[in-house]
């Protein structure tokens, strides 16, 4: 950064353009497959990301996380550099087979030492740990007993995953219920179902839509089983949530057409998680546009019930707007859904819905950079949830980072997408939405998962060849609203 950056910084940050309320919670966040590494030590086994890497063309540059980050070896290194960043909060994914070899049994002590030792590094920096069960990492032998051994399996579409997950929920909580309050138990149901069963850009990499939907009920389930689990082992004063990527779903005009469309994606991207979890109950509407799929029978009498009232914490995940109409031969929408693309649709029963880029500026995801998305989902959900406290886990932006001849790495863009996002959630919660605290994704560039090392997230510049941390501008700008809970006016950056 230049002496006139630094100056620039200094006198803008006075400037402020909203302030937090004190206690708000201020965080990075990670998944265990993306930044861990360490694929085959202390008794891991692999899992379904560790299969999907492994199969040609699958991952972009046959990239695998198999080193990743390093952060299994580097970990008290970087939640140093948390704390110097001024990071609050830590949200971290616990990997599934590296706690429970194969998805079944006994824990792995080995593995929960990890994480032990991880809550305790945070505890001891001042940032507090939050923890998700579950960041896509299904034991290869739970989703294919071919190559797993095991004697049951075939993955979320199957019912029984739900009662494993349960059970793996239950060993992390008695390992770490002493350390960790805040606790997440799926991370994007969404894609764990669509994009692994039904589009196949993610693992398992399967297409059909009916297990799709069918693992989408499992892991509503799953997340009901898990939240009893977790109840049952953490002190009365542990939170528990779920975070989802709920889609702010814009019809293209205000034609009928158009806005059923809107309500068939709606109903697939958001309803047939948040009914179950918020109300105990799935959308009619869903079964009536999939009922040429199927009857639905695999929902159980108490399915819906167990999925519901078991929140804390809603934790929404939030990248960019999807904007969608009706079929029509002549529209000039790109069908690009922002889900990494692919032969088959992960939308069963509406595939013929056009979405369309919205105009202006794109990140490196190709997604478009539209704050007030996140203001209409915290409002809609302050609405739909009352009672539940928001949290925004998952935002923000991939763009083509560089390190300059210095050695600095400068991401002007980043800052202004934080900036822009963080000034919506700030008028959401002027409006009366409960939100408790904010997660930037990520703390550090990492596995990309189909997309491999080639999109940078993270807030950190990671040296894959080298494994040398790089904090980037971003990283400094963000530690400062960190630190004091002003947002201050964005800086250019040089």
């Amino acid at each position: 950064m230049t002496e006139s950056t630094e100056n620039a910084e200094s006198t803008e940050s006075t400037e402020s353009t909203g302030s937090f309320p004190s206690g708000f919670l201020w965080g990075t966040a990670t998944a265990a497959y993306q930044i861990e590494g360490a694929a085959r030590e202390d008794g891991r086994t692999p899992s379904i990301w560790d299969t999907f890497s492994r199969t040609p063309g699958k991952v972009l540059g046959g990239d695998t996380g198999d080193v990743a980050a390093d952060h299994y070896h580097r970990m008290p290194g970087d939640v140093r550099m948390m704390a110097d960043l001024g990071m609050g909060a830590y949200r971290f994914s616990v990997s599934w087979p590296r706690v429970q070899p194969g998805g079944r049994g006994p824990a792995c002590e080995r593995g929960l030492d990890f994480y032990r030792a991880l809550a305790d590094e945070l505890l001891a920096a001042g940032i507090t740990p939050s923890l998700t069960l579950y960041h896509w990492d299904l034991p290869q032998e739970l989703e294919a007993p071919s190559l797993g051994g095991s004697a049951t399996g075939g993955g979320w579409p199957e019912r029984d995953t739900a009662y494993r997950f349960a059970e793996y929920a239950g060993l992390v909580a008695e390992a770490l219920g002493d350390r960790v309050e805040l606790w997440t138990t799926l991370n994007e149901p969404w894609c764990s179902a669509f994009l692994g069963y039904a589009s196949g850009v993610h693992a398992p990499g399967r297409t059909d839509p009916v297990a799709a939907l069918r693992a989408a009920h499992h892991l509503n389930l799953a997340h009901g089983l898990a939240a009893q689990a977790l109840r049952a082992a953490l002190p009365a004063r542990a939170r528990i949530g779920v975070s989802l990527n709920p889609s702010a779903v814009r019809p293209l005009t205000q034609s009928p057409g158009d806005l059923d469309a809107r309500r068939r994606i709606d109903a697939l991207a958001n309803r047939i998680f948040t009914g179950p979890m918020l109300t105990g109950a799935y959308p009619s509407d869903l079964f009536a546009d999939t009922a040429h799929l199927t009857d639905w029978s695999f929902v159980r009498d108490g399915d819906e019930a167990t999925a519901g009232g078991q929140l804390d914490t809603l934790g929404i995940n939030y990248y960019a707007p999807a904007v969608v109409s009706a079929p029509d031969d002549t529209a000039k929408g790109s069908g690009h859904d922002g889900h990494g693309g692919g032969d088959h649709s992960p939308w069963p029963g509406s595939e013929s819905v056009v979405f369309h880029r919205p105009p202006g500026e794109l990140t490196a995801m190709d997604w478009s950079v539209d704050p007030t998305g996140l203001y209409d989902l915290l409002m809609r959900y302050a609405r739909e949830a009352p009672g539940v406290a928001l949290m925004i886990t998952e935002n923000g932006a991939a763009y083509d980072d560089k390190p300059a001849a210095d050695g600095t790495v400068h991401d002007p863009d980043r800052i202004r997408y934080l900036h822009g996002h963080l000034t919506e959630v700030r008028r959401a919660m002027r409006d009366g939405a409960d939100v408790r605290g904010y997660f930037l994704w990520s703390l550090m560039d990492n596995f990309e998962w189909a997309y491999g090392y080639s999109k940078r997230f993270g807030a950190v510049y990671v040296d894959y060849g080298t494994q040398e941390r790089t904090p980037k501008s971003s990283a400094r700008w963000y530690g400062r609203v960190a630190r004091t809970g002003v947002l201050p006016r964005p800086v250019p950056d040089e």
